[in-house]
């Protein structure tokens, strides 16, 4: 049971005497569209004995318009830190930042990192559920880059480019993302992929493609027959 402290941070409430009790695996599934590898069973290095001079800290911004999804998701979101990778989260209301920490039951160090990118992930506009993807597998990542970093655009020209990316109804965004086992969020002139190094770099060149004002047809054929060598490939 999670329970805030005097810091306002909420972490599990351990009696003595009982052995912790398993969270339910079955409330971190995820989309099977991402696409990613398991991390390895070995053990990893435990971190010291805890005292107040090893607490670590993260701090993720958050901007205005996800307070609201914050507020909905919150639930969501402190579960799977505070109850599977024993942090401490809070969310400080003058800062306007989620403040995630070490305690002392907190086993592996590396954990408090997998939380700040999960946050982060959902800050950039991702789903609950397709960032918790970067808790359960180790080799997924979150790449960002602007149209301008491809092509400098001002005006209807962005716009239309954003539109191409985009779709009619999302399908040439929701297209990629199947191909490529990737998940895509397209913010204004930014734009933020989540997936495994070599599904983003295929995502990237066929959004590039898009940006420079190749059709969408010709996009989705280089797609499929690039995607197929690789399966063969694995």
């Amino acid at each position: 049971m999670a329970e805030p402290n005097n810091d306002g941070f909420l972490q599990v409430n351990k009696k003595k005497g009982r052995k912790r009790v398993a969270a339910d695996e079955g409330s971190m599934e995820i989309d099977q569209g991402i696409q990613g590898k398991p991390p390895p069973q070995a053990t990893r290095p435990k971190r010291p004995k805890h005292n107040s001079e090893l607490v670590e800290m993260r701090k993720i911004p958050v901007p205005a318009h996800r307070y609201t999804p914050l507020k909905e998701n919150w639930m969501k979101i402190f579960s799977p830190i505070v109850e599977h990778l024993h942090l401490q989260i809070r969310f400080n209301l003058r800062t306007r930042n989620v403040e995630i920490r070490t305690c002392k039951e907190t086993e592996d160090i590396g954990s408090l990192q997998k939380a700040a990118d999960f946050v982060k992930a959902f800050v950039y506009g991702f789903e609950v559920d397709d960032a918790l993807a970067l808790l359960r597998l180790d080799d997924l990542f979150v790449e960002t880059f602007e149209i301008k970093d491809v092509k400098s655009l001002k005006g209807d020209h962005m716009s239309r480019a954003i539109g191409r990316l985009a779709g009619k109804g999302g399908r040439t965004k929701f297209t990629i993302e199947n191909v490529t086992k990737t998940r895509i969020v397209l913010a204004d002139s930014k734009i933020h992929i989540l997936g495994s190094f070599q599904n983003i770099q295929l995502a990237r060149r066929a959004i590039c493609n898009l940006i420079l004002g190749s059709p969408p047809s010709k996009v989705y054929g280089q797609l499929r027959s690039v995607a197929s060598k690789v399966s063969e490939r694995l």
